[in-house]
């Protein structure tokens, strides 16, 4: 969501305010009115714009966004949307085959948001009542890494400005700025009005008006808020701001040094994301405050009110805000935003210093691994607004294609490098990889939305039906990949090295260091007539099943899920101008784009994986399972949680289920198919520590979903039996590969 201008209600000597909550409750009214005629069917899973349901309590809250309840007698969830475009998108989490998106794709109304996250929003220009004290462990940090140099930088400007002596009106400016900085807590800077308002007759309390950027609304409004009897002040004349040599003397000597002070403070406090409020307060300092004369910048403390005739330039209460973390630029969460430059700096880098003369192999690595993270955020964020603004046929286009694009770039740039060294170690991880990947997503994501959203809710149900449909998919597609395995553990040659005996004692055991199916070698007859057929086979018969669950659960038995979208008419009529933060060929582009960046990355993180491998003393297995598998979906868990503490389950329970389905039934096949045309010696053969801990997580995960609620301890067992299989990988062997 765009940065937009905070209109919280407690600060209503904004005329703005009124007018748009007026509307909004008319709005509200009017519409709830005509659809409470309309009976709501009896479904499982509704879907309707927030404001249709108006009309089911006394009240009219206007108030839009999705959100989720569930009726105890029938299970019953319901689900509202503000408009057309976000039922869609709601309607499509529910649909097998599609990733589960969070975020919302359009521009939610600032007006309709709750007032923690209009807080986020606000631009530090309105006083408002003082709540709480101002003396905070937020307010105390942002004196110990910011305020005193800030303040330090305009005390030395100051006596700058005053050596030149005619910039000495610059110099009591800087004077005032950096007793104001050093705690601006508390304080407000204004400007005079070049008129009176009666705004104070209708708002006596009011302290300051706030800056309006919109003279046409200031005009238009004027008669209203002062009648035509009411006398207006002229300030007196003054020499024109841009007329006096001792501005030009400002621009050249003081306001360079200092925009370098405060533009390094923005990027330190945006980069910490928390203290964002200390960004916007050096960024409106840069661009409005020291660009206006000296003597119309006045400095106050919000406990002597200061009338109605100045308006507000910069006031702020807090420095830090833990809900920063929903902050959004143009839909965008904040740290997928600061990321960017990461995945930048990490192309330009890698591809640059060649002979690692600068920066060492290890920190290209983790680099790389960490450029993966944005990337498939903004990957899902494209395949969520396409999906949202197109029909059913296009959007399960789109999630097919591009929902794996993330693992599939690693996989494929792993086993060319492989391939290229004439190395088996590169496959091996990327089965480790694989295998990582279903572990991580069939335990550890359903188990961590249980633990943290069973503290928030005592208990969570969802629907077994539907949880029964990806079980059985589960069941059947890690079946299918662990066959050919299975296969060869049956007619394989067992292969034995680094056995002995001793020749005086023949009564001794004989030993054998390491046995196992070597299926590539020694017995290449075996694989080429009858494991090959097979997993040839297989590559066909996943996808194909994949293909029946989409026709099951979205044509002949899409009763299980019960999506019913309301008609699009009433929610454009609500949306206040729905605008969509991305456009489809705006997501198209990104998907594109991002989807390069993520070969890019790749490419170097398997380049740069090989010195890890080889100074490493952890099993190589280890690595891939958690690094490698988990850091992509890192989004994925993120959005699982969020459903959870919405108290929506089921959403966090398919998270982990559609990534899982989608690795056995289409990343693998595709691996196989590009095998097939690029012979890079992938073979679906399994170590039997992937085999085992696959299938018994499987069978632990269908044994929590049957009774179709979940708490924090069940999620705690599913955390804990990942875990113990993340001991197993880590004190496990290497592969013999590497």
């Amino acid at each position: 969501m765009s940065t937009a201008e905070s209109s919280d209600t407690q600060w209503d000597h904004d005329p703005r305010v009124y007018r748009r909550t007026s509307q909004c409750d008319r709005l509200c009214v009017d519409i709830g009115s005509h659809v409470a005629e309309t009976p709501s069917p009896d479904v499982s899973h509704q879907y309707t714009p927030k404001f249709l349901s108006a009309h089911k309590g006394g009240t009219t809250p206007c108030h839009y966004g999705e959100e989720v309840w569930q009726d105890g007698s029938s299970l019953r969830t319901t689900i509202r949307a503000e408009n057309e475009v976000e039922a869609n998108k709601l309607a499509n989490n529910y649909r097998f085959g599609f990733r589960k998106w969070k975020s919302h794709v359009t521009e939610r109304p600032i007006e309709d948001r709750s007032d923690i996250v209009r807080e986020l929003y606000s631009e530090l220009n309105f006083v408002r009542p003082l709540s709480g004290s101002l003396i905070t462990c937020g307010n105390i940090a942002y004196l110990i890494l910011f305020g005193w140099w800030i303040s330090l930088a305009y005390l030395l400007v100051c006596v700058l400005m005053f050596l030149t002596i005619i910039g000495v009106p610059y110099g009591k400016l800087c004077w005032k700025l950096s007793c104001y900085f050093l705690w601006p807590f508390g304080k407000s800077i204004l400007k005079p009005r070049s008129l009176v308002r009666r705004c104070c007759v209708k708002f006596p309390h009011c302290e300051a008006i706030p800056e309006e950027s919109d003279s046409k609304e200031v005009k238009e409004s004027s008669p209203l808020l002062m009648p035509p009897s009411v006398p207006i002040e002229v300030p007196p004349q003054r020499t024109r701001y841009w007329c006096r040599v001792s501005t030009y003397v400002w621009l050249l000597l003081g306001y360079p040094l200092l925009g370098l002070i405060h533009g390094l403070a923005c990027f330190l406090s945006w980069i910490l994301v928390f203290t964002i409020p200390v960004a916007k307060m050096n960024a409106r300092t840069l661009a409005i405050i020291l660009l206006m004369p000296p003597e119309d910048v006045h400095i106050h403390r919000l406990k002597k009110p200061q009338g109605c005739e100045s308006q507000v330039l910069l006031c702020c209460y807090h420095a830090f805000n833990w809900y920063y973390y929903k902050y959004t630029l143009d839909g965008i969460n904040v740290f997928a935003v600061n990321l960017l430059p990461l995945v930048i700096t990490t192309l330009v880098v890698g591809y640059v210093d060649t002979e690692n003369q600068f920066v060492s192999s290890e920190a290209k690595f983790t680099a790389a691994v960490s450029s993966i993270i944005p990337l498939s955020y903004y990957i899902g964020m494209g395949i969520a607004s396409i999906s949202a603004q197109s029909n059913f046929a296009v959007g399960a286009v789109v999630n097919a294609t591009f929902g794996s694009i993330t693992e599939m770039t690693f996989y494929i740039t792993a086993l060319l490098r492989g391939h290229k060294a004439g190395t088996k170690c590169y496959e091996e991880i990327v089965k480790a990889a694989l295998t990582g990947t279903l572990l991580g997503c069939i335990l550890f994501i359903p188990g961590i939305s249980m633990i943290i959203g069973g503290f928030k809710h005592r208990e969570q149900r969802f629907n077994s039906r539907s949880a029964g449909v990806s079980s059985a998919l589960l069941f059947i597609s890690v079946g299918g990949v662990f066959a050919p395995t299975l296969f060869s553990k049956a007619y394989g040659s067992l292969v034995c090295a680094g056995c002995s005996s001793s020749p005086a004692n023949t009564s001794r055991p004989f030993t054998c260091m390491d046995c196992h199916y070597d299926m590539s070698g020694s017995n290449e007859p075996l694989y080429l007539r009858h494991i090959e057929p097979l997993v040839y086979t297989i590559s066909v018969l996943l996808p194909s099943a994949y293909l029946i669950g989409l026709i099951f659960t979205l044509k002949t038995h899409s009763h299980i899920y019960d999506i019913q979208v309301s008609d699009g008419h009433d929610h454009h009529q609500g949306g206040h101008g729905m605008v969509v933060h991305w456009s489809r060929l705006r997501a198209l582009s990104v998907l594109i784009m991002a989807t390069l960046l993520m070969a890019a990355c790749a490419d170097l993180t398997t380049e740069h994986i090989k010195p890890i491998l080889d100074h490493s003393a952890i099993s190589q297995y280890f690595i891939g399972v958690t690094v490698l598998a988990m850091v992509p979906e890192i989004p994925e868990i993120f959005n699982g949680i969020q459903f959870a503490l919405q108290n929506n389950i089921s959403l966090s329970l398919e998270v982990g289920n559609c990534i899982a389905v989608q690795v056995c039934m289409i990343q693998i096949p595709l691996l196989i198919l590009f095998n097939t045309f690029y012979d890079v010696g992938f073979m679906l053969l399994f170590s039997d520590l992937h085999l085992w801990a696959s299938i018994f997580s499987v069978i632990v995960v269908n044994y929590i979903f049957m009774d179709g609620k979940s708490d924090y301890f069940q999620g705690t067992a599913l955390v804990v039996v990942y875990l113990i299989l993340l001991a197993l990988y880590f004190f496990a062997p290497s592969p013999r590969a590497c």
